[in-house]
Parts: structure tokens; sequence; C-alpha cells
């Protein structure tokens, strides 16, 4: 059973109120964003604010602001950004997406996004379990995040998200449709020799072959063990590296 909260090196995510924990493929996502010329950052569905409190360690001066659905998690997450060094640069929306967007914010340079997976699984009997994990009437949906990223990213700025392969395909299909093509492709894999788990791809309006690169979270021999890659990607966040 998951722990209520993660002690990361520079601060701590309580997570007893969220439906959806601190994971491997969050803290890669939260790590691997290029933050390069970040001004205003958004991450959507922040959940425990993991992203959002990565985002402001990584970079000094970026203005960050966070929306989630859920009230439970919201008030977690805000939580989690005042006990936070950087907490002044945070600032955390209960609303959901919609109803942000009709608030009319400014453009941002990057958005952040560890989006609803699963849309023909089955369901959670967990309702806040299922919105944080399924893309569906009642969550982000894949065409939402996309026209949201088209309307408000600044002109060169980056959508940066999370999926499993086939979802990706799905989200790119619509993220096209809004003129946003991939720029760069990482895939994440348990181990060298395994199948991609998931692709995080940053998309901006240039369209042309993205820049692929790849993550294996273990070495080939021995799952109990980081790769040097990660070890390297993850050094400022986790404790044991």
């Amino acid at each position: 059973m998951p722990n209520d909260y993660f002690q990361f090196q520079q601060f701590r995510i309580e997570q007893a109120a969220c439906a959806m924990k601190v994971s491997t493929d969050a803290c890669v996502l939260g790590a691997a964003v290029d933050l390069a010329g970040a001004t205003r950052l958004l991450d959507v569905g922040t959940g425990t604010g993991l992203l959002a409190l990565m985002a402001a360690q990584r970079h000094p001066t970026v203005a960050i602001e966070a929306v989630e659905l859920d009230p439970a998690a919201a008030a977690q997450a805000a939580a989690n950004a005042a006990a936070c060094p950087w907490g002044p640069r945070i600032q955390m929306h209960a609303l959901s997406l919609a109803a942000y967007a009709a608030a009319g914010p400014a453009s941002f340079s990057h958005i952040v996004c560890n989006p609803p997976f699963f849309q023909r699984a089955l369901r959670s009997p967990n309702a806040a379990r299922t919105t944080a994990r399924h893309a569906a009437p009642e969550s982000l949906t894949f065409a939402e995040i996309s026209r949201f990223a088209a309307d408000f990213l600044a002109p060169g700025g980056r959508l940066t998200l999370l999926l499993p392969v086939p979802e990706m395909a799905q989200f790119s299909a619509d993220a096209a449709a809004v003129g946003l093509h991939p720029a760069t492709r990482l895939a994440l894999r348990h181990r060298p020799d395994s199948r991609v788990l998931r692709h995080v791809v940053a998309f901006g309006r240039a369209p042309g072959p993205p820049v692929e690169q790849e993550l294996a979270i273990h070495p080939a021999d021995d799952d109990a063990a980081y790769s040097a890659a990660f070890q390297a990607l993850l050094a400022g966040f986790y404790l044991a590296l």
C-alpha cells in the first residue's frame, strides 16, 4: 500500500487525500521536461502538486500555476506547495480546465500534464481514482488538453505530457488536429531490453520529425537497481541518489 507521503531531497509530497500517488513515471516526466526559457508554466491536473514542485525546484524564476478538478487533491496540492521552499511562486486552482480557460489566463511558455490514461479499460469503483486515471467526460479528455494548449501556449511554447504508447498515438492525432506536433519524444522502458512502457512527448507548433531519446529505469541485469541514466536524471530529487 502506498505511503501517505513521499519524501524528496528538498520537499515532501503528502498524498493521503489524492487518488493517484507519486509514481516513477511522474517523477521522470517532472525531471525530463525541458524548461529552457520557461517564464510561466501550467501543470494541468496537478494531483499531489508533484510536477509543479519539481518545476519550481528546477527553475529558479518560473511562475507556476496548477489546476486540479478534485477538491481534496487540490487542497493537498496547495498544502504541499505552501510547505515547500518555492511556495510563493506556485498558485493552485481548484477548477476544471474548462473553468480555468473561461477565466482567460495569460499565455504560458510551458504546459505540463500527466493526464488520465485509460479510455476503454475497466473503471475503478473509487470515483476519484477513476477521474484521475480515465480520460472521460467526467475528467480531462485528450481533445480538451490539446485545444487548451493550442489556445494558451505562447509562440514557441511547449506542451509536455506522459502517456502509454497507444494513448500517446491517439493524443498525437488530437494534437495535430489543432496544429501541435511532436518536437521531442522520450521512450521510457523498465529495462533496456523490455518494451516501451510510456512516451514523454513535447509538442510545439512547428511540424517536423521529433528528436528521439530513450531511458531505461533499471539496468538489464538488476531490477532492484536504477540505471546510470535514471540516476543522473533524478539525482536532485530522490533521497537514495
